[in-house]
């Protein structure tokens, strides 16, 4: 992980609820539901939120949020988050509780 990453974590571990699991994936870190990534970082040290495929247009008309890549392929069900979406512990539960939301319509896997 980099030190980007590990910042945005470090602000994210008090924030999500208790009984998600910590993993390191996508070069950053990810919190689980019942198996299923609902937020994280990047290596760059964005945010990254699980969403509901049907609404990801609507979730990128966020502050701060933008389409999510893997190399050039963009990541359906996944966006990212800088800086101006994050400012402050409320934002970062606000992004918090919109994954959640799509992530408890998730089977467990």
């Amino acid at each position: 992980m980099t030190a980007a990453s590990d910042a945005m974590g470090d602000r994210l571990r008090p924030l999500v609820p208790k009984g998600l699991a910590e993993k390191k994936m996508f070069g950053g870190l990810g919190f689980m539901f019942r198996g299923n990534m609902v937020i994280g970082t990047t290596a760059k040290g964005a945010l990254l939120v699980r969403v509901d495929p049907a609404r990801q247009a609507e979730a990128l008309k966020r502050a701060g949020a933008f389409e999510m890549h893997m190399g050039a392929r963009a990541m359906t069900g996944f966006i990212a988050v800088d800086e101006d979406g994050t400012p402050d512990d409320a934002a970062l539960k606000d992004w918090i509780a919109y994954a959640m939301t799509y992530a408890k319509t998730l089977p467990a896997k």
